[in-house]
């Protein structure tokens, strides 16, 4: 008996499966809008669509990506395949340069470029984005880590060998990407996702309340995760302070400083890990000082607008006591860094609260810093008359100009006992200190005797 016009046909096993496996199969809670969205893709298993995807570059798959809800779920599930995983995430972030590219072409360029080409960028970085573009950042955050979680080189010590991997500078630049345009709140919860994620709050604990360097794996760890993820090289100023304020400030002063030589202050050439005895065994040079005096000038500045200035000047204060009390010419070349908004506020600092011997002794060691690190010592000269003009009475003013002038002399005879005794090293330093000290002294003193003939004459 063949079934009436009315009735309905009773499907087999097979043809459901067949049907299930379609794109556009009609199952609850999918409406007929859902449907349409997939356009000719509805009559393709998902098997053979994402057979399709392999055909595309992942900057085609991630515009692919925006055309519909439907097709961004379908490129989700695509997402978490290991084909998908495959073709996003290239982890070789322990070789120079990537397979099938031009010579010299690093792994870090390929998440950075935005090229149309198979190797295509930051693009996978894009197309997680947008993928995920109508979910709550809470869902966006858990989807993308269970995407990445399987990559140890985006861990803070997933990496047997840190120093020679780009894997976390690879992540900072996926999150730069995600986060660009964001508002502050949803990078308030990004910040505390990967807080926890990392468990970032002990392990800091650990490095900060610990002796400097007791833990110097840890604090090898934190500094490249920080740098690599957080302040990711090429970002804004804004998102910098940004991020190292999110770092720094749950924190009490003392351990803020702590933090920052661990992020930025100066590293051993042989195993990365963090000097901290450099400022008080001699004097050093710019290069190791110029990363916490751009990390000052980030936090001095307008985009830092939850430092004050008197927060940052402690931050200074704190900093020159690491791990004991620094040389006064480290002090002095570290304010030269930091600009002459920070040097200026930091010295009138002192002489409103009426440090006036030890504000001469700094304003001492800025010349010698100036003389040896060859600036114009018209600035030093310029700074000190700015600094004058801050005090409250002229007694005051005559006192710490006296004060200079003692201190010059001080130093003057006791490199010149050292000298005289015969306290050389292989580098016949104390001589050396004593030449820049005298020439230092002679050129203050001309661009003052300068100043005062030009206003003189000017009268």
């Amino acid at each position: 008996m063949t079934p009436s016009a009315g009735s309905s046909r009773t499907s087999t096993p097979r043809q459901k499966q067949r049907r299930s496996s379609r794109l556009a199969c009609h199952t609850p809670g999918r409406d007929s809008q859902d449907l349409s969205a997939l356009g000719d893709f509805q009559t393709l298993p998902l098997e053979i669509f994402q057979m399709v995807l392999n055909y595309l570059s992942v900057k085609d798959i991630s515009m692919l990506s925006m055309v519909s809800k439907t097709i961004s779920s379908l490129l989700i599930n695509y997402i978490s395949t290991s084909s998908g995983t495959r073709r996003l995430l290239v982890q070789d972030f322990h070789s120079p340069e990537l397979p099938g590219r031009k010579e010299g072409a690093s792994i870090l360029e390929h998440y950075k470029s935005l090229e149309l080409c198979v190797f295509d960028p930051s693009a996978p970085w894009l197309l997680l984005k947008r993928c995920t573009l109508l979910l709550p950042t809470r869902d966006r955050l858990k989807y993308v880590h269970k995407v990445l979680s399987g990559v140890p080189c985006f861990k803070l010590s997933g990496c047997a060998s840190p120093l020679h991997c780009l894997g976390l500078r690879c992540y900072g630049v996926f999150l730069q990407i995600l986060t660009a345009g964001w508002d502050e709140l949803e990078c308030h919860r990004v910040f505390n996702f990967l807080w926890e994620l990392s468990n970032l709050a002990r392990k800091v604990q650990t490095v900060v309340s610990g002796k400097p360097g007791s833990a110097r794996r840890l604090e090898l760890r934190i500094r490249l995760y920080c740098r690599g993820v957080l302040l990711s090289p090429g970002s804004q100023r804004s998102d910098s302070a940004f991020w190292l304020t999110r770092i720094l400030k749950p924190w009490p002063m003392v351990n803020q400083a702590r933090l920052l030589y661990i992020i930025f202050g100066p590293v051993s050439s042989l195993d990365g890990h963090v000097v901290w005895q450099k400022m008080i065994e001699g004097p050093t040079d710019e290069t190791s000082l110029k990363g916490l005096a751009d990390a000052i000038k980030l936090l001095y500045g307008t985009e830092a607008r939850e430092w004050t200035a008197d927060d940052v000047i402690s931050l200074v204060d704190e900093l020159s006591v690491l791990p004991q009390e620094w040389l006064m010419e480290n002090n002095a070349r570290l304010l030269l860094l930091s600009g002459n908004s920070i040097c200026f506020t930091f010295l009138a600092s002192k002489a409103v609260n009426g440090r006036a011997v030890e504000l001469a002794r700094l304003m001492v060691f800025m010349a010698l810093v100036c003389e040896k690190d060859l600036y114009c010592m018209d600035w030093a000269v310029k700074m000190m008359q700015k600094v004058c003009k801050v005090f409250s009475s002229p007694w005051e003013r005559n006192n710490f100009l006296q004060c200079l002038e003692n201190t010059f002399a001080h130093m003057l005879m006791d490199m010149l006992q050292a000298v005289l005794s015969g306290e050389r090293d292989e580098e016949d330093s104390s001589f050396l200190n004593l030449f820049h000290l005298v020439n230092a002294q002679a050129n203050f003193h001309k661009e003052i005797l300068y100043l005062a003939m030009g206003s003189s004459s000017s009268t």
